[in-house]
């Protein structure tokens, strides 16, 4: 059993005993801290909530809504949506925040809270430790009988989030219709198995093969969109002949392509197709964060535009996209991020703008991944005493390189003309995680064990 409380929000285990996991007490107690939050910075007493399809989502989400209703505030629930359209819903509703209870990729027997700010983007690390110490505290403040909020039902934000991306300038849906696509969906079993064909009929694909689309929430696979969890995915797509598989976690917000030949077009590549288009039709600057491929700075420098990163988390990306008015950004798992219909990622826009870049390109999905870089991204991590000095630690390795580029603004970056490693203290755990990409693998690999090996030698060397 597990129990998370983070900035971003309260994640754990349903079932077992108090503290220990994600139980009803749990629940109540932060959906009342972030309204009573949220009843400090504002008048407003509107909050739009909204599920994926995990098997707990309903209890849990009962429980939210009588939690913000008792302490004052409006509910405004669009059931089985997802976390992108949760966050188009909350500046169209004028409401003041608003709650995704989503576990995002994580197993089944996981849910969580994760809650957003009035513009319908997650809140900032002030905030996060603000609600959190209101919930550890229990200052809440409860509305009496005749200050308790309404609730109401709102089931037309997934014809709205979808009207807005198929309208945008930069999604091709003429051509997208000529192209005769035939798409696989894999829906894990959530609600991306309603919302990724809604939007794929809008588009005019008329050739839908569904897979484990109905939103038991009983997850085919394990949820998280990584090869090792696809297999079986990648073997419909060539046994339907498919001319792409689309995949999404739990949540809609994380997208991974399947090529036509059944190989993996790389979920760091997801971000890096959907920027090559939006920058051959609207020059500006990307972002990712520091763990993401050097493929989007390749083709974001080849379009003589800037490229910039981020510390690693959502949060962050968006804080940098608006400081330098980037075009596109988001995160090497999936997770595009487009400005011009919201600040949040989102899979299903990015499907939009994919299948746009294919139908324009000639339809191959395994010619155009040919297109880019091929780098290989290693992760490990070095696990550490409890009370060992990670700063510490970081700091002997950024001198020990220091005759390299170093980038400090999320642990260390450091650069080896187009390879470069990335240590960073994890934020759950004493462990440095490690990220080395190279365009060979042995090279990749070769990165993170000399840096494990570093990191051994400063660990003895304090014993």
């Amino acid at each position: 059993m597990a129990l998370i409380k983070s900035i971003s929000g309260i994640r754990g285990t349903i079932g077992g005993l108090l503290g220990d996991s994600l139980t009803p007490v749990d629940v109540v107690k932060f959906a009342a801290a972030y309204g009573t939050w949220l009843k400090r910075q504002t008048e407003n007493r509107t909050v739009v909530i909204g599920r994926d399809a995990r098997m707990s989502g309903e209890m849990v989400s009962n429980l939210v809504v009588g939690a913000l209703q008792s302490v004052g505030f409006n509910v405004v629930d669009l059931g089985l949506s997802t976390t992108p359209t949760v966050e188009v819903a909350v500046p169209e509703e004028q409401a003041a925040g608003g709650i995704i209870i989503t576990a995002s990729h994580n197993p089944k027997q996981w849910n969580a809270l994760k809650m957003l700010n009035g513009k319908g983007e997650f809140l900032s690390k002030a905030d996060g430790e603000r609600v959190l110490a209101i919930a550890e505290s229990g200052t809440f403040s409860f509305a009496e009988v005749h200050q308790l909020g309404s609730y109401r039902t709102e089931n037309s934000y997934m014809q709205k989030h979808i009207y807005k991306i198929v309208n945008l300038p930069l999604v091709n849906a003429k051509a997208i219709r000529k192209s005769n696509f035939k798409v696989l969906v894999d829906g894990i079993n959530s609600t991306g198995g309603i919302f990724v064909p809604a939007l794929l009929r809008a588009l005019g694909v008329t050739d839908i093969v569904e897979l484990n689309c109905e939103p038991t929430g009983n997850f085919a696979h394990q949820p998280e969109p990584l090869p090792r969890n696809l297999a079986s995915v990648a073997s419909e797509v060539k046994r339907k002949k498919a001319d792409l598989g689309i995949v999404v976690d739990p949540d809609v917000d994380r997208l991974a392509i399947i090529c036509e030949d059944g190989e993996m077009f790389g979920e760091e590549y997801t971000l890096v197709a959907v920027a090559d288009y939006v920058l051959k039709h609207k020059k500006g600057a990307t972002v990712s964060n520091l763990s993401s491929t050097r493929a989007l700075r390749d083709i974001t420098e080849k379009a003589d535009c800037q490229y910039y990163a981020s510390a690693v988390g959502e949060v962050n990306v968006v804080e940098k996209m608006k400081e330098v008015n980037a075009v596109i950004g988001g995160e090497g798992n999936g997770g595009v991020i487009y400005p011009e219909l919201h600040y949040g990622r989102d899979a299903l826009v990015g499907i939009a703008l994919f299948l746009s870049h294919l139908a324009t390109f000639g339809k191959s999905c395994s010619r155009l991944r040919a297109t880019y870089p091929n780098y290989h991204l290693t992760k490990s991590k070095a696990e550490l005493l409890p009370d060992m000095d990670v700063e510490g630690i970081l700091e002997k390795i950024k001198h020990r390189y220091r005759n390299q580029p170093i980038n400090t603004t999320d642990g260390v970056r450091i650069e080896f003309d187009n390879d470069w490693v990335h240590l960073r203290k994890s934020n759950t755990e004493p462990i440095v995680r490690i990220y080395a990409e190279s365009l060979s693998a042995v090279t990749a690999q070769a990165m993170v064990k000399k840096i494990m090996n570093d990191i051994r030698y400063f660990m003895l060397e304090k014993t």
